[in-house]
């Protein structure tokens, strides 16, 4: 079949400062801003004015030497912690940005669905905006007629096809996006993370079309993912990037194992030593959070587990939360839900201790990791930190079975058994 993208000794470097906010009348208020000793107020959300451990010229490399080849209607899956490079893989492979050194070699025609809805006018009805997306996919005038039914089944907008797209729910303006780009006959397509967005139909919608491009019209796929039961479904091979670098590269169930492997983290963590050190930032600093059995030493399915949590809260008068959202090996997020520590504006400035329990028959057996988020209001983030600490649950025999039961959870039902003559 043949290479159709061969990747060679590739990097990318960042440059780590400040480049103007866009305007002079802006820059000008952050200048202000600073030489009164107060915060930057062009921060992104969760950013800190924090320069002690960078500097202005500090140079970050997002990717750095990367080798791999692909072949024709091979579907690869790109696997990896955040920030490990995987959108800056696919950007350079889309051409959005280019490498700082090394070399990229295409063979055929790309399709990206990177950011989604890229392209798409407001003020445009969702007809228009499939002749002007797929020009700018590359996609030619005749070729977009001839799969302009196909594209709007697809994404079901038939009754909204000449409505301005602005006036489209995100859901609606999602699978129109996702529909053109699936569409063009390309010889490979790139997708980011596009199925964690849309309803449930909608993404094995949007599955069953990815294999059909791979499998059955022999096209490429490169798809991004967090959800790892959608790799091993969809691709047959997989390559896992960690801190910029490539890491594994195997048949996808080898490389999943390998990434699930490789990301454990640790199951207790307390803080010792000067507050400033431990994780958090100015508002927030975690000095403890500590997972437990509920019943016997190891966690199983029918122990249950306590979780708890003790943090410096520094921010005094907020209505204060924090959230957890739980995540099994997969990716999939088993729940997220929180406590509501302060609700009129009377948060202290001091050590808050949290403790929640998931009750027994609960989780099935598996890897677990918690993702911490404390905020303002419930809207407005003061920390947030993925992966910080993770569990497993043991299985356990169950009379003559000892296999491991599918599904995400394992309840304990109660069930009335009849019989009748």
């Amino acid at each position: 079949m043949g290479k159709v993208i061969k990747v060679e000794n590739l990097s990318k470097a960042y440059q780590l400062g400040d480049f103007g906010t866009g305007t002079i009348s802006r820059d000008l208020e952050r200048y202000w801003a600073r030489f009164r000793g107060k915060e930057d107020p062009f921060l992104k959300i969760g950013e800190i004015n924090d320069r002690t451990s960078k500097g202005a010229s500090d140079i970050v490399w997002s990717l750095k030497d990367i080798n791999f080849d692909i072949e024709q209607s091979d579907a690869v899956g790109i696997i990896g912690r955040n920030g490990a490079g995987k959108s800056t893989l696919l950007k350079i492979l889309s051409r959005v940005t280019s490498p700082t050194s090394g070399s990229v070699k295409i063979k055929g025609r790309i399709a990206s669905l990177l950011e989604v809805g890229t392209g798409f006018h407001p003020e445009l009805t969702g007809g228009e905006n499939i002749y002007l997306n797929g020009a700018i996919l590359g996609m030619r005038k005749a070729e977009i007629k001839r799969k302009f039914d196909e594209i709007v089944n697809f994404a079901g907008v038939e009754r909204y096809i000449d409505t301005p797209v602005k006036r489209y729910s995100s859901g609606m303006y999602v699978r129109l996006a996702f529909a053109v780009a699936a569409h063009l006959e390309s010889e490979i397509l790139i997708v980011d993370e596009v199925l964690a967005v849309g309803d449930a139909e909608f993404q094995k919608k949007c599955l069953g079309k990815m294999g059909d491009v791979s499998k059955s019209e022999g096209r490429t796929v490169l798809f991004v993912s967090h959800n790892m039961a959608a790799v091993k479904t969809l691709c047959n091979r997989a390559i896992v990037l960690a801190n910029g670098q490539l890491a594994y590269d195997n048949k996808q169930l080898e490389a999943v194992s390998f990434y699930q492997a490789n990301n454990n983290t640790k199951s207790s963590f307390e803080h010792t030593g000067n507050m400033e050190d431990a994780p958090g930032n100015q508002h927030i600093r975690v000095l403890k959070f500590i997972i437990r059995s509920l019943e016997g030493e190891s966690i199983s399915i029918s122990s249950g587990l306590s979780f708890e949590i003790t943090f410096f809260n520094q921010k005094a008068g907020i209505n204060l939360d924090s959230t957890f959202e739980l995540k099994n090996s997969d990716e999939i997020p088993v729940f997220h839900n929180g406590a509501l520590i302060s609700t009129n504006n009377d948060s202290k400035r001091g050590l808050y201790t949290v403790k929640g329990i998931i009750p027994a028959y609960l989780l099935n057996a598996g890897n677990y990791t918690f993702k911490l988020i404390f905020g303002e209001n419930q809207r407005y983030l003061l920390y947030g930190a993925d992966d910080f600490i993770g569990f497993e649950v043991e299985n356990e025999t169950k009379g003559s079975n000892s296999h491991l039961a599918p599904g995400v959870i394992c309840p304990k039902l109660d069930y009335t058994v009849s019989y009748h003559e």
